[in-house]
């Protein structure tokens, strides 16, 4: 495989992936940290950091809002819910020199 057919193919699982993440409204982000360290947050600022190095100026909004799928204000107060103390002590745990 050439190396323009596979970022292509990378770039397309991002895609689905981000609007898997779109249409999961209940998955909320402290369990994605929990479960797999990283959450719709962290992709946004991935994408903000690669549009960086590209010389792409780019909002922190304005990435987010890739992954949220509308401005995260708007997301955060439609599907967002107070983390639990148990959610809040697995993240204490697990996100440790993260």
């Amino acid at each position: 495989m050439d190396d323009a057919t596979r970022t292509e193919l990378e770039a397309a699982a991002f895609r689905r992936l981000r609007d898997h993440l779109q249409t999961r409204t209940d998955v909320q982000n402290i369990d994605m940290m929990n479960l797999a360290g990283f959450c719709r947050n962290c992709l946004s600022r991935w994408y903000q950091e690669a549009a960086a190095e590209r010389g792409i100026e780019m909002g922190k909004e304005d990435a987010r809002e890739a992954f949220y799928g509308m401005p995260y204000a708007e997301w955060r107060d439609m599907h967002q819910t107070e983390a639990s103390d148990a959610q809040k002590a697995t993240f204490d745990t697990a996100s440790k020199g993260h």
